[in-house]
């Protein structure tokens, strides 16, 4: 399938019959969010959370598409796991499926949680679908048509500078020894210069608060494709830009990220982050 047989009518295919099933796993998720006490399984890691409706709503959606669409493909956070395989992407139309991200957030119901979907189609992100129940936000777009919220039409912001910026980064990612290091440096550099610093806890709802202007950049590492894929696809429909950490071509199967309102924006937030990079002196262990 190359880029010129996918017609426009044929993306707002996916588009539309993917929202609809989204919004249909809107209750499922809500009925663990307002549970008094939600369990929970750990999965890989102490923080590493697991829910009986993260696998409820990925079922329903993988069970949805490939009815309405037999030809797909897919990489489900809880379906890798229970396969025990590792994600591959090909040029076959590929859902990458996070059945809610932000789940520390959901578990403490912190309405900072949602349902992601991103479609790929010869390996381009192509659609992009985040919800947020608690909240009743409804992102989305598809490629070449803009991003909305609810409907309506969303776009980055236009602030070029650092000092005038909100930054958004996980402060929750210093938990992890592994990685602890370069991330209190990373923060360290970014939170000096910017306006303001925040931390959602959501890499998915973060992508989304870049493409409606509610923050102006954010950072993220070691994440996965289904934390990154549909709201790759939005903030870059609401005008904002996606790189690789290290200022080369975004890849939503190694997402290292920085992405911006604008490009002059996501450079400054590049060289401050390798500014970090080379900080020495001090290990934060």
């Amino acid at each position: 399938m190359s880029n010129s047989t996918i017609s426009d009518s044929k993306l707002k295919e996916y588009h539309d019959v993917a929202l609809d099933l989204v919004h249909k796993c809107g209750p499922i998720l809500m009925k663990g969010f307002t549970e008094p006490k939600t369990d929970y399984k750990i999965k890989d890691e102490f923080w590493n959370f697991l829910t009986v409706y993260d696998k409820q709503i990925e079922d329903t959606l993988m069970e949805g598409l490939k009815a309405a669409f037999p030809e797909s493909l897919f990489i489900g956070e809880e379906e890798l796991t229970a396969a025990n395989r590792q994600a591959e992407l090909t040029d076959a139309p590929t859902w990458i499926i996070d059945p809610i991200d932000g789940t520390t957030n959901f578990i403490h119901r912190i309405p900072h949680c949602c349902i992601s979907v991103g479609l790929a189609i010869n390996k381009e992100l192509v659609v992009g679908i985040i919800y947020n129940p608690p909240a009743n936000e409804m992102f989305s777009a598809w490629k070449g048509h803009g991003a909305y919220l609810n409907g309506q039409r969303i776009n980055s912001s236009k602030i070029t500078t650092m000092n005038a910026a909100v930054i958004a980064h996980e402060i929750s990612l210093i938990n992890s020894s592994d990685t602890r290091d370069k991330n209190v440096k990373r923060i360290y550099k970014l939170g000096s210069k910017a306006a303001g610093t925040r931390s959602f806890g959501c890499a998915a709802l973060s992508l989304c608060y870049v493409a409606t202007g509610q923050c102006d950049a954010y950072h993220i590492d070691d994440l996965q494709p289904w934390d990154i894929a549909a709201g790759a696809v939005i903030v870059t429909e609401a005008g904002g830009c996606i790189y690789h950490t290290k200022g080369g071509k975004f890849n939503v199967m190694k997402p290292d990220l920085v992405c911006a309102a604008t490009e002059e924006l996501v450079k400054q937030v590049i060289d401050l982050i390798e500014e970090a990079n080379q900080m020495t002196g001090t290990t934060f262990e």
